[in-house]
């Protein structure tokens, strides 16, 4: 792997809500000879997530405005001074030592932006339920169709490099945005590399996504309508 260049800045933006249990251990698991900066996203906690991930270390700004996009975008726009963002979850699935995984293939000038892929990589036992895997295949089937994209998931452990994430002119501000990243990018002529990374089980909480019927059926809805509907579109 290339040595990290430390004219480069990379910042890590973690979307969080309810993740009080968990976001500590996250923060301090980040390798900061990587990272130079560190933005929790609290997305309306009702516990003490914002506390907790100041304490740990991290910037925390509050995003009221409820959606994983819009908690996504506040970040970026908050690590002005980053030249590759990161994106990771708070709740100890991706593991943050494996960052430098997806930093790299961008310093070495071979991707734009790098996903972290789930289906490659090693899964713990559980940590990825059958109905998020399905749903995973049949968008990564639809890119490839669509988009020529080759990818196995649409997982939300990614690296982009920060003038391409301005370009993208983000609008998803739902379960939608990590497609309309990736779509986007592949019609405009981005490379867009797949890495293999590990997944683990949630460290504590419960998923908004696959941990309620509601949660599994938006994701659905916006993950499958984003990709469809920019493949006519922007």
């Amino acid at each position: 792997m290339p040595a990290i260049d430390r004219a480069t800045s990379v910042s890590v933006v973690i979307p969080a809500l309810n993740e009080a249990s968990t976001i500590a251990d996250v923060i301090t698991a980040i390798p900061r000879d990587v990272v130079d900066r560190v933005v929790v996203v609290d997305n309306g906690s009702t516990d003490e997530t914002a506390q907790v991930a100041e304490a740990a270390g991290a910037t925390v700004i509050h995003e009221p405005r409820r959606g994983y996009g819009a908690a996504c975008h506040a970040g970026a726009q908050a690590a002005t001074d980053a030249d590759i963002l990161v994106f990771l979850d708070g709740d100890g699935a991706d593991n943050p030592r494996e960052i430098p995984l997806l930093v790299d293939p961008i310093l070495a000038g071979q991707a734009d932006l790098v996903i972290g892929s789930r289906e490659r990589g090693e899964r713990e036992p559980g940590a990825l339920l059958p109905h998020a895997r399905f749903g995973n295949w049949l968008a990564a089937q639809l890119m490839r169709r669509l988009y020529g994209l080759q990818v196995t998931d649409l997982g939300p452990f990614r690296a982009i490099r920060r003038p391409v994430l301005q370009a993208l002119d983000m609008q998803e501000m739902t379960y939608g945005w990590p497609t309309e990243m990736m779509v986007k990018a592949a019609k405009r002529g981005y490379r867009v590399l797949e890495v293999p990374v590990s997944y683990r089980r949630r460290a504590g909480g419960k998923s908004k996504i696959s941990g309620t019927l509601r949660g599994t059926v938006l994701a659905a809805y916006y993950i499958l309508g984003t990709t469809i509907r920019y493949a006519f579109g922007d």
